[in-house]
């Protein structure tokens, strides 16, 4: 059975794993689900991440360590998919919004590879928004 929204799956399994408390969790790798993690990671969301395997080959994991805080409770409180296969929504970079105030991110795929909302402001480009975390 093909997958029809590979990111929405990886978002949906680090909620499972947050709900859950688990230290990491494993799924199959990809370069937008690569540099996704490089921006949770980058924003301090996640503590690390790792690909096993080779990059470019089918069989290879991507492996992300959880972050949590002195309580125990997740640094991500909450993540979702913005743009969707059926309902794409792309922004110019004077139009990228801002989760919270700023205390949270958005991350967009753009030319210049996939960047969080502060990034692209800095860069100036504008792009897809993938996803939202806080």
């Amino acid at each position: 059975m093909t997958m029809t929204d590979p990111i929405a799956d990886m978002l949906t399994r680090i909620r499972n794993a947050l709900m859950i408390k688990a230290p990491d969790v494993t799924m199959p790798a990809s370069k937008m689900k690569v540099g996704i993690c490089r921006v949770l990671k980058d924003e301090g969301f996640v503590g690390g991440y790792s690909v096993l395997g080779e990059e470019g080959s089918p069989k290879a994991t991507l492996q992300i360590q959880l972050k949590y805080d002195a309580e125990g409770d997740p640094t991500i409180r909450h993540l979702s998919r913005v743009s969707t296969p059926g309902c794409r929504r792309y922004r110019g970079v004077g139009e990228i919004p801002k989760e919270l105030g700023g205390l949270g991110v958005f991350v967009l795929t753009t030319p210049k590879g996939i960047l969080s909302d502060r990034e692209c402001r800095k860069e100036n480009v504008g792009g897809e928004l993938l996803c939202k975390v806080h």
